[in-house]
């Protein structure tokens, strides 16, 4: 019997969408013969979980845990297809499954997180939902001399970690809610590239110099729009969404921290969805 290589295991899984395990078994029980293996499986149940694979998954949870003493903090986005499954108690139990395997073993890499016991798992709920499923993303966050806080909102749509030095909890959730509310892009202004910059004062000079002012008035006018662009978008310059008098920064000044660093996970975002005209699909499926 030919080796199975572990090329071989991916080809397959590439070519089917379906696991790993389901994949080495198939091909061992094939004798190493991809196509062979492809034929036995299309007979199987398994072929449901490989046909709904190449569905967009933009829809989903995203989920928080962070360790009681505050020094640590784990982040995750799972993706269903609809957010009607997204409601659904098995994605959620498989979804907090994914959280706390994440966070007992500090695991970001999702390939690596989900060999094994993660990735049976969620085969099983492909094939009870009849939906794709997918771990999209895991990130962590450790605090040293502060703590680390994480916010949920309501919809479990949008969640966010803060990492600050000094403070307390209370202080980070505040942060943390006003990051999920207002999306800054960066802790503070200079923490800007120089490539953002350069691209919007860029846009700023051509807007000003169709005013027709003098280019010392003009300059004047670019650095305005400047620093209230690094202003909009820099979390510490912010007005804190619970009370629009003070800054974010100021607000956590007083509190005896710094604002080390966040993350906010919105689910979906960046994943272009596919537009489906149901009826056209319907007629189709009906040979219309």
């Amino acid at each position: 019997m030919a080796a199975i290589s572990a090329a071989m295991v991916k080809e397959l899984r590439d070519r089917t969408g379906l696991g790993m395990l389901d994949c080495k078994k198939a091909l061992t029980e094939n004798g190493g013969d991809i196509d062979k293996a492809i034929e036995e499986l299309r007979k199987s149940s398994g072929m449901k979980a490989a046909k709904k694979a190449g569905r967009t998954a933009a829809e989903g949870i995203a989920n928080c845990k962070v360790s009681e003493d505050g020094k640590f903090g784990l982040m995750v986005e799972v993706n269903s297809e609809t957010d009607f499954v997204a409601r659904d108690e098995g994605f959620r139990a498989f979804v907090q499954l994914v959280t706390d395997k994440a966070f007992a073993e500090k695991q970001t890499d999702v390939a690596v997180l989900m060999e094994g016991e993660l990735e049976v798992a969620r085969e099983a709920l492909v094939q009870k939902i009849g939906e794709n499923v997918s771990v999209r993303r895991v990130v962590t966050a450790s605090a040293d001399d502060g703590v680390v806080s994480a916010y949920v909102h309501g919809n479990d749509r949008i969640a966010v970690l803060v990492t600050l030095k000094g403070g307390n909890d209370e202080l980070g959730k505040d942060v943390a809610m006003h990051v999920a509310a207002v999306n800054p892009q960066v802790v503070k202004p200079e923490d800007v590239s120089d490539e953002a910059q350069a691209k919007e004062r860029e846009i700023y000079t051509a807007q000003a110099q169709e005013s027709g002012k003098p280019a010392e008035i003009i300059e004047k006018m670019i650095d305005g729009r400047m620093r209230k662009y690094l202003a909009e978008i820099s979390l510490t310059e912010q007005p804190f969404v619970k009370d629009p008098d003070v800054k974010v920064g100021a607000l956590v000044k007083k509190g005896g921290a710094e604002i080390v660093s966040f993350t906010r996970f919105e689910v979906g975002e960046g994943i272009e969805k596919e537009e489906v005209d149901f009826a056209a699909e319907v007629a189709a499926q009906a040979g219309l």
